[in-house]
């Protein structure tokens, strides 16, 4: 339905790529590409009528005169009908499954995806290239191409093809934007580029001059590219039933990742109740489709088959009510689209029906015979049951073809009771009944359990009819939670050029470079080297013509006479030093600034329609400590969003902060002898 423009293995970038993968074709006329673009024309109006409405609440608050007011009041009235209406349209977008699902015709019922969350235009080049001349004091100009690579990547993020190509071009941008964040972001101060995503099921815009936000609503739409990837898989062929159970149980790993990892995301959908209820939803269908695989093959009518089958049928129904009942819980129950909780209770219903329906065929049609391993069909029974009726043993029913029967029926019974409360559920919600196979199929099941009674029917059944026990439900294999992994995707840093991420960040100040221009007498550099990549001067000698330059221990040196060294090893750097030692050598370096407590900003979050919340972190050190030097300073946690560890306390921000930590003493250093170019056997290396 939708292709990439360029293929989308994962490959390396190199410098002399000039594109590497795209997204695709947004002007491509498919079923999905125009959902999308109804969704983004939606998501436009919703904010419009949400401003409007802001407006007129405020308008009606500060009024004093009486006819105003009702003017305003009457306006707020169909504002507010407006937006319903926008909603529920949103809606009617969430639930266009037919769009998604395979284009093979199936007698199935639909699975459901998520809509890709949209967004805002986002230029990155006014204040990357400010904070490169300001922080790193680089010349901007070289960083162009990556910084329209950085954009370009992005924009292709936004119409991502339905396959793993498009889940590896998110992978991409979102571990980018981990080397984006450590680059530039720092977190004392935001850099005043606003991330503005739309919530996939409201419409409801969210902003932010927070990274976090942008990383949270990418991982966001990996997991809903995964679950279209599942539901356009063919369901017909077990290769495709396994491709849609992987698809759905790793669209449960992203968002459950999301849920841990960011727990203060301030739009509806990425809210910790939300995606629980997501996961869920996920977890079900796989269990679905693993029901699926055990049946196509074609369900044999022999005993111990109609056990596991029915057991199946009834682990699915049992997931299908468990997400029907969370979807019914605040604060969820508000937002989840009507026709998913509709078509969740639905399948609880129907797959619940066909667990009574395979139990009842198991009576009914297998007959206890001379030779049969009466000890297997005991277990199976017992165990396919909490409890056996009241009055009947395994073995006896076994045995007794007329409580076979009686206990069968009464299975139908609870068959045909189920498959009715399904096909009214169905009718109720005008969105399932626009879903022409969902009535098919289930008119077709109810038929068959209906038939099936009828032949069984005697006139005396409602003096005999018992309650047929609950199934117990069984999975042969489990269906699991698979995390992201995002070590298989190979990304390159695009601003790599800046040095080495540990020491070339944002959390980190130095002093502007310093050019040492210095001679080596007699092959005596007057220091030693450390580190690897970048080295830093070591043990350098007071006396030398370095020290008298201006060289200090501790020196990063990045360039040698022009040299980028940023990337160099220590052996490459003497190597390096070698070939300049006879004649003067201009060396340039920059010394790491000590780390200063500070005021952390004030981060504002705010959301259209959404109440406006802030958050101050002072982590400045109290002042007795200027006085008190024995007082011991302890580190301040985060008091962020950004964390793994889910026992930490709660916070009301978004911002990920480090804790500050205390400079420990000073530690006193011996000048070694000689100073010496060809010292290159030194345990420094």
């Amino acid at each position: 339905m939708t292709d990439t423009l360029l293929p989308a293995a994962p490959q390396p970038l190199e410098e002399s790529d000039g594109y590497f993968r795209k997204g695709c074709n947004p002007l491509a006329q498919t079923g999905r590409s125009r959902l999308q673009n109804q969704r983004a024309a939606l998501n436009q109006q919703i904010l419009k009528a949400m401003r409007m409405r802001t407006g007129a609440e405020n308008l009606l608050k500060a009024a004093t005169n009486q006819k105003v007011r009702e003017q305003v009041r009457l306006e707020l009235s169909f504002l507010n009908s407006d937006l319903q209406m926008l909603k529920e349209e949103l809606e009617g977008l969430n639930i266009s499954v037919g769009v998604y699902q395979s284009t093979e015709k199936a007698f199935i019922i639909p699975l459901i995806p998520l809509g890709l969350k949209e967004t805002k235009d986002v230029d990155f080049s006014v204040v990357l290239k400010d904070f490169i001349l300001e922080h790193y004091s680089e010349d901007s100009y070289l960083y162009e191409d990556e910084i329209a690579d950085l954009m370009d990547l992005r924009q292709a993020c936004r119409t991502p093809s339905r396959s793993e190509a498009g889940v590896e071009l998110l992978m991409s941008y979102f571990i980018q934007l981990g080397f984006v964040e450590s680059r530039f972001f720092p977190p004392t101060r935001q850099m005043g580029i606003l991330f503005t995503w739309y919530d996939s099921l409201t419409g409801v815009p969210v902003s932010q001059q927070n990274l976090l936000l942008e990383k949270a609503s990418v991982l966001f739409n990996i997991g809903a590219l995964y679950t279209q990837i599942g539901t356009r898989c063919n369901r017909q062929t077990e290769a495709g039933l396994e491709s849609a159970v992987d698809a759905f149980q790793r669209a449960a790993g992203v968002l459950n990742y999301l849920k841990e990892t960011f727990t203060h995301t301030p739009s509806y959908d990425m809210s910790p109740a939300m995606l629980s209820v997501l996961v869920k939803m996920m977890l079900a269908q796989a269990h679905e489709c693993t029901f699926e695989k055990v049946c196509l093959p074609g369900i044999q009518n022999e005993f111990f088959v109609l056990v596991k089958v029915a057991q199946e049928a009834a682990k699915v129904g049992e997931v299908y009510q468990q997400l029907h009942t969370a979807m019914n819980q605040e604060p969820v129950k508000e937002n989840i689209p009507y026709s998913w909780a509709s078509l969740a209770c639905v399948k609880a219903h129907h797959y619940e029906a066909l667990a009574h329906y395979f139990a009842a065929t198991l009576l009914v049609d297998h007959q206890l015979k001379p030779g049969t391993d009466e000890d297997h069909q005991e277990k199976c029974l017992s165990e396919l049951y909490d409890h056996m009726p009241e009055g009947l043993t395994p073995l006896a029913t076994l045995k007794n073809i007329h409580q076979r029967q009686q206990l069968g029926k009464a299975h139908l019974c609870r068959a045909i009771t189920h498959h009715e409360e399904s096909m009214r559920e169905a009718s109720l919600c005008k969105k399932l009944r626009n879903i022409e196979v969902l009535p098919e199929v289930l008119s077709a099941a109810h038929q068959r359990s209906q038939l099936k009674y009828t032949q069984l029917r005697e006139d005396d059944d409602l003096l005999d009819l018992m309650d047929a026990p609950s199934i117990i439900s069984k999975a042969e294999k489990e269906v699991e939670i698979i995390l992201p992994q995002f070590s298989k995707v190979t990304v390159t840093d695009f601003f790599q050029k800046l040095g080495p991420l540990s020491v070339f960040s944002a959390n980190k100040r130095w002093t502007p470079p310093r050019n040492i221009h210095f001679t080596a007498e007699g092959g005596d550099l007057g220091f030693t080297l450390r580190g690897n990549s970048p080295v830093q001067v070591h043990f350098l000698d007071p006396s030398s013509s370095a020290a008298e330059a201006g060289a200090r221990e501790g020196d990063y040196i990045i360039s040698i006479q022009n040299v980028d060294c940023k990337w160099l090893t220590l052996s490459e750097v003497m190597k390096l030093l070698k070939s300049f030692g006879e004649n003067g050598i201009e060396m340039k370096v920059v010394s790491l600034l000590d780390s200063m407590s500070s005021v952390h900003s004030k981060c504002a979050t705010f959301s259209v329609g959404m109440q406006k919340t802030y958050s101050m972190i002072c982590l400045a050190i109290d002042d007795d400590d200027k006085t008190d030097k024995n007082k011991k300073v302890s580190k301040k946690r985060s008091f962020l969003s950004w964390s793994i560890n889910k026992n930490r306390q709660k916070s009301v921000s978004t911002l990920c902060l480090p804790s500050v930590g205390v400079p420990g003493p000073p530690v006193k250093k011996k000048l070694p002898s000689p100073f010496s170019l060809l010292n290159s056997d030194s345990s420094l290396y």
